[in-house]
């Protein structure tokens, strides 16, 4: 009987050990956006993370005709210093970016608080080219 509970237990903590490995690495989808990365900052108390926001547009209307604007959150990983060097270029710079980011399917307090993780950055047009005047 104690065998039984034994090889139960061990089974039941395998699983349990594959389906949070899976949950952590796997990626629900892959894509980009395009937009001026407005804010990156490092947050928490213990587990220390990487949130930024990228404007992806002027103004849209949201629902009951009240203004909102398209800032989308994202989440960088903590030893990813490319990633993080090239933002800081970019919001340095004020130029556009496209973030290529992993969704994820859960979000983990100690990574991240968003499911969407940056892992490269690319320059959209000339980021010597200076705004034209209207």
């Amino acid at each position: 009987m104690k065998r039984g509970l034994l090889i139960t237990g061990i089974i039941i903590f395998l699983l349990a050990l594959l389906g949070f490995s899976l949950a952590y690495n796997l990626n629900y989808s892959d894509g980009f956006r395009s937009g001026t990365v407005v804010k990156l900052s490092k947050k928490g108390t213990i587990f220390k993370t990487y949130e930024g926001q990228l404007l992806s547009g002027g103004l849209a209307t949201g629902e009951g005709g009240d203004i909102a604007s398209n800032l989308w959150d994202f989440s960088v990983e903590k030893g990813d210093t490319n990633v993080l060097k090239a933002i800081e270029e970019a919001v340095d710079g004020s130029y556009r970016v496209k973030l290529r980011y992993h969704e994820k399917y859960f979000t983990f307090f100690w990574r991240g608080e968003t499911k969407y993780f940056i892992y490269k950055v690319e320059q959209v047009g000339d980021k010597n080219a200076k705004p034209k005047p209207e």
